[in-house]
């Protein structure tokens, strides 16, 4: 068990920041939301699973929407306790730990938001071992965990449970709309799990290596070191590319930001450019011709991620935009996110990429993402 302080807070959003690999939302906006907090005298607490009992009730906490739409509209702060006590309100008990649906961006200081202000712990872990940007794309559903009840709650107070859906496609598909509806930004609290269910599916200590990310992004850079050996160091992964923005292409559209950049090559990257789709997170990277990406270098799930190339600060796909010096990282997934089950919901072809083929990453025992 250990409470987040302010430092643990600026590492743990420069962690969640490149795990969200561009999505997720800028953690910036949560990590200035949960310092208010703790400046107030809230606390947020996180346990390890194994500190849950078995038949403890678990809610996931996150925001849902389109991440562009969050430069300009800011939430009103509640939500996420609106959220869980509307699930609480309809299940009839009260939720007594709270977990991250995905590390990656704002979704992992959002439960703890919700822990400070509902004053439940949050678990040290997730359902994806980083960002994406669909309900079902989670280890908790694709092992069958029910993705219902769920509570979707806006910024005025309107709140909506969903009692039962047929699958988390269903869902997703349903509270996209709502949603959209919504302003394109609103909070979900989703499922009602149990800590058996919980430990069984989750990705664990994944709270803990972002901010072990992020202390080592922060004393990299107070020490004048290489800021993406750091990195590269905790996660286990690799450089692909370095080199300037050079085209951004990027809509708001069904609730998503969908897009694609292309990257100019310095140094050794000179005379080759680099290609990345995006919908909020991003999904393949090609290395190829100025207008022609060709050879696949990472792709879903393994992790894409964008950084500052001297800082080492995570860029999301709100961020990204003509002139910036960025290296391209590529993180091994959890293996979770590599069974034939997952690879269903969230490799490659789940994307629209049916011709990408996935090659995993090379993974070292102790490195990295669970």
């Amino acid at each position: 068990m250990w409470s987040v302080t302010p430092d643990d807070l600026e590492s743990i959003a420069i962690g969640a920041g490149i795990l969200g690999t561009g999505g997720g939302g800028n953690p910036y906006l949560g990590q200035q939301h949960m310092a208010r907090l703790l400046n107030q005298g809230y606390r947020a607490t996180v346990i390890s699973l194994d500190e849950i009992a078995d038949d403890a009730l678990v809610t996931e906490v996150s925001g849902m929407g389109a991440p562009t739409v969050g430069v300009e509209k800011l939430p009103r702060g509640d939500e996420p306790r609106w959220a869980v006590e509307a699930l609480e309100q309809f299940i009839g008990r009260p939720i007594e730990a709270l977990v991250c649906a995905e590390v990656g961006g704002v979704n992992s200081i959002t439960p703890l938001v919700a822990g400070a202000l509902t004053g439940k712990p949050v678990l040290d872990a997730d359902g994806m071992g980083r960002a994406f940007p669909e309900l079902q794309m989670s280890t908790h559903f694709f092992n069958g965990v029910p993705c219902t009840p769920a509570a979707l709650v806006d910024e005025k107070g309107n709140r909506i449970v969903f009692a039962h859906t047929v699958d988390a496609f269903t869902l997703e598909r349903f509270a996209r709309d709502l949603c959209v509806a919504m302003g394109c930004i609103a909070e979900l609290a989703m499922p009602v799990m149990t800590g058996r269910q919980v430990k069984a599916h989750s990705v664990r200590n994944t709270l803990s290596l972002a901010k072990r990310i992020g202390d080592a992004v922060r004393a990299a850079r107070a020490t004048k070191a290489p800021v993406v050996d750091a990195v590269l160091a905790v996660t286990g992964g690799v450089a692909l590319f370095s080199g300037k923005l050079v085209d951004v292409q990027r809509q708001t559209r069904g609730g998503f930001a969908r897009g694609q950049l292309v990257a100019e090559g310095s140094g050794a990257d000179r005379g080759t450019w680099l290609h990345i789709a995006f919908q909020n997170e991003n999904l393949v990277a090609w290395r190829g011709s100025r207008h022609t990406p060709e050879e696949v270098l990472a792709s879903v799930p393994d992790l894409i991620c964008v950084v500052e190339s001297d800082s080492g600060e995570p860029i999301t796909t709100e961020q990204l935009r003509y002139g910036l010096r960025v290296t391209v990282l590529a993180v091994p997934c959890s293996d979770k996110l590599r069974t034939p089950q997952a690879l269903a919901v969230v490799g490659p072809a789940a994307f629209g990429y049916p011709d990408v083929p996935y090659v995993p990453l090379p993974k070292q025992p102790g490195q990295g993402i669970d």
